[in-house]
């Protein structure tokens, strides 16, 4: 922060959760795009808890505040397989912060949190190494 408060126009915030992810986020997407370019963040990025589901509204409401968005989301990783029921008391999930840097690694994003859905969802949606690769 700068002088007064002020935010640098270098600063970018990466890691925010939106009122997407369930349960823990309370911040409306118009609000904080309207918050960061008022102070003049040149970018902002989105990393919801375990889905995508804000990526679309956060995309087209960032690009019309003529902020770059960066599309991410905080997924729930197993080190073991997301194939695995373990008994809940031995159930280790972890937070895994991922950013997609272009296209393709949007693309990525969306086939990562496709599959901690489909094959992964137990109790929540977890993604594991083979998801990764």
């Amino acid at each position: 922060m700068g002088a007064g408060g002020e935010v640098s126009r270098s600063f970018v915030h990466l890691h925010l959760h939106t009122e997407y992810s369930m349960l823990d986020g309370a911040a409306r997407v118009r609000d904080v795009v309207a918050k960061a370019a008022a102070d003049g963040q040149p970018a902002i990025g989105i990393t919801d808890h375990g889905n995508m589901y804000g990526v679309l509204d956060f995309y087209r409401t960032a690009r019309e505040a003529n902020l770059v968005p960066v599309l991410g989301e905080e997924l729930y990783f197993v080190t073991t397989s997301r194939f695995d029921r373990p008994k809940r008391a031995e159930h280790d999930i972890f937070h895994l912060t991922v950013l997609a840097e272009s296209t393709q690694g949007y693309k990525n994003l969306i086939k990562i949190a496709s599959g901690a859905y489909l094959d992964g969802f137990f109790y929540k949606p977890r993604a594991d190494f083979e998801l990764l690769e």
